[in-house]
């Protein structure tokens, strides 16, 4: 089968082949939307659904269209989603449970006494207030011997419950809790909530010097596995008459609780929030820019994956994504 993919146009929502694209369907809003996609050579595949179908599904380059690939920090909002799980199975009790409360062990001997106090929501927003591990800082970070006791060992730069500071060690250390308060690790997690009932593939990845999983980078799903994960959410937590994840959860996690610094967007539990009426959306985002959006009032969810190792800054080329889904991708839904 040839790595480029003919785009879809009306097809189920599925992992199984891809349909050829019906020539009547060449002049339609989503075709426009597949030219635009494919002008983007950082761009690997987007797939589009659109009222509960597959109306594009188009791999340019890079792995297809099932393959997983390293969506980067995407697996933020994948920890956030399994957070509020553990919070409905009554693993957590609570975003304001503190560390010190729920997984003691965890925090370093010679920390500041403030870091007990800190809680779930404080880490899942990403306002610990704690120097950050990402930026300049990520290296150091994970070339230490314990990235958990590093992250929770560095200087208050803010209050806690503060400002967001985007920092993956606020996810990792997240990860780690929800691993204590469990007593399973974070891929078992993953696996067990989300991949069985979604039917997703979710291979090992990255684990730090202590054997925890990454929380908050490098996990690998494939463009199609994201889209299933992103109208799960569409459709308030539910798959196929389940509940994976509570719709309480979710209308939490989409209240802004602080704003990033460089795009702009409001930050919510673990998902950058955005727009407004029918154009309001709610978005996970990684490195290079792969990207997750969810739009409930137009119906849409958007997976897109891109090349990994380059850039996406927003007044780059994920401005170009956010364009990309702001005109061609709102218009062919409106």
């Amino acid at each position: 089968m040839p790595l480029r993919r003919r785009a879809l146009i009306g097809g189920a929502l599925s992992l199984g082949a891809v349909a050829a694209l019906p020539l009547r369907a060449q002049e339609t809003g989503w075709a426009r939307v597949a030219e635009a996609a494919r002008a983007h050579e950082q761009l690997h595949a987007i797939v589009v659904a659109h009222r509960g179908e597959t109306v594009l599904a188009e791999a340019f380059r890079g792995p297809p269209l099932d393959q997983p690939a390293n969506v980067k920090s995407v697996s933020k909002s994948i920890v956030a989603l399994l957070t509020g799980i553990a919070l409905d199975r009554g693993a957590l009790p609570g975003v304001e449970a503190t560390l010190d409360e729920v997984a003691p062990p965890l925090i370093p001997r010679d920390a500041d006494p403030r870091v007990r106090d800190l809680t779930v929501e404080d880490l899942v927003t990403m306002r610990a207030g704690l120097e950050r591990t990402s930026g300049p800082n990520y290296g150091g970070w994970v070339a230490s011997r314990n990235w958990v006791a590093d992250a929770l060992g560095r200087d208050f730069v803010a209050e806690p419950g503060g400002q967001m500071l985007y920092s993956t060690g606020s996810f990792h250390v997240l990860g780690a809790v929800l691993s204590e308060a469990t007593g399973r690790p974070l891929l078992d997690l993953a696996r067990d909530w989300l991949g069985d009932p979604l039917g997703l593939e979710i291979p090992p990845w990255t684990r730090d010097p202590q054997g925890r999983y990454m929380g908050g980078n490098e996990m690998a799903l494939s463009p199609r596995g994201l889209l299933r994960i992103g109208e799960m959410v569409r459709q308030g937590g539910t798959w196929e008459g389940a509940q994976v994840v509570s719709a309480d959860w979710l209308d939490r996690s989409f209240v802004p609780r602080a704003r990033s610094p460089w795009s702009g967007l409001g930050y919510g539990y673990g998902w950058f929030l955005g727009g407004q009426g029918e154009g309001r959306f709610v978005l996970a985002r990684g490195y290079g820019g792969q990207v997750l959006c969810v739009m409930p009032g137009l119906e849409v969810t958007v997976a897109i994956t891109s090349d990994p190792t380059r850039p996406a800054r927003s007044d780059g080329y994920f401005g170009d994504l956010m364009a990309l889904i702001r005109g061609p991708v709102t218009d062919a839904a409106a």
